[in-house]
C-alpha cells in the first residue's frame, strides 16, 4: 500500500552533492524564476510600472516549486536514502541559486524527510519497515471511523463527485507515474476526510500520507502493477461507500493502508 513497502533491487549509490539522473520520462524540469508582472493606469495617463514584488515573495515561489520537485524525486527514489546532497549542487541542477533548495530542504527536514549534515547539506532520511508499520497504524487508526461514520451519513451522490479523483489514481498508476500518483492519491483522501469538516483532522491526516509515501531504504522503487492495485482500492472504495456497506469500507481502507501506497 505505501510506497516504502519492501521491493527488490537495491538503488546504486552516488557521490555527496550529486542529484542522479531521473528516467527520461520523469525528469525534473528546470524551474526558472517567473518575470515581474507589470500594471498600466487607466485612461490614458503615463504608464509606471508596479513595484517590484518583495524578493521574499519571488523567493517563496521558488521554493514552492522547488519543493515540489524535491517531493518527488523522494517519491520517485531519485533522492537516495543515506545519501547527502547539497544545496548548491541541487541548485546548479534546478537552474535557481542554492537559496531556495536549501529553504525548501530545511522544509523536508521538519516533516521528517532530511536530516540537517552541518557544512555538508542534507541527508535523506533511512526508513525501516518498522516505521512504515507505525505510520499505517496511525493512519488506520484516524481513518477507519470516520470513513465508517461518514458512510452512514453523507449521501450517494457527494461521493460520487468524488470519481475523478480516485481515476486519477487509476490514469498515474497505469503509467507508473510514482510522483503524479502520490500527489492525486493524497488528493483523494484529502477529500474524502474533508466530508467531516474537520479541517485539523484533514491536516494531520495528509501529513501522516505523505511520510507514508516515501521509500524505504532497501527498496525505493514501487511496481506499476502495485500502483495499480492501490489505485482499484480507491474506486471500490467509492463503490463501498455509496452502497454504505460498512463491513467492506472497514476492510478497504485497513487493507489500502498494510499493503503499499494509500
Amino acid at each position: 500500500m505505501e510506497q516504502g513497502s519492501a521491493r527488490e533491487g537495491a538503488r546504486p549509490a552516488y557521490a555527496p552533492g550529486v542529484f542522479p539522473h531521473a528516467p527520461a520520462e520523469r525528469r525534473i524540469p528546470e524551474v526558472r524564476v517567473p518575470e515581474q508582472a507589470r500594471t498600466e493606469q487607466a485612461r490614458g495617463e503615463h504608464t509606471h510600472s508596479e513595484p517590484p514584488a518583495p524578493r521574499a515573495v519571488q523567493r517563496h515561489s521558488v521554493r514552492g516549486q522547488i519543493l515540489d520537485a524535491l517531493r518527488a524525486a523522494l517519491v520517485d527514489g531519485e533522492l537516495v536514502p543515506g545519501q547527502v546532497y547539497s544545496a548548491p549542487a541541487l541548485g546548479a541542477r534546478f537552474g535557481v541559486s542554492a537559496t531556495p533548495v536549501r529553504e525548501a530542504m530545511q522544509r523536508l527536514a521538519v516533516e521528517g524527510a532530511v536530516e540537517v549534515v552541518p557544512n555538508r547539506g542534507f541527508r535523506v532520511s533511512e526508513r525501516g519497515p518498522r516505521e512504515l508499520a507505525e505510520l499505517a497504524e496511525v493512519r488506520a487508526l484516524i481513518e477507519v471511523p470516520v470513513m465508517l461514520s461518514l458512510a452512514r451519513t453523507v449521501p450517494a451522490h457527494r461521493w460520487s463527485v468524488l470519481r475523478p479523483l480516485a481515476e486519477a489514481t487509476v490514469t498515474a498508476a497505469a503509467v507508473g507515474d510514482r510522483a503524479a500518483y502520490a500527489e492525486s492519491d493524497r488528493a483523494f483522501h484529502r477529500a474524502v476526510l474533508a466530508l467531516s469538516g474537520n479541517e485539523q483532522l484533514v491536516s494531520v491526516a495528509d501529513e501522516l500520507h505523505r511520510r507514508s509515501q516515501w521509500p524505504l531504504v532497501s527498496n525505493p522503487a514501487t511496481r506499476r502493477a502495485d500502483l495499480l492495485a492501490d489505485a482499484s482500492e480507491h474506486t471500490a472504495l467509492l463503490d463501498a461507500l455509496i452502497a454504505q456497506d460498512l463491513n467492506v469500507v472497514q476492510s478497504l481502507v485497513r487493507e489500502h493502508f498494510t499493503g503499499a501506497d494509500g
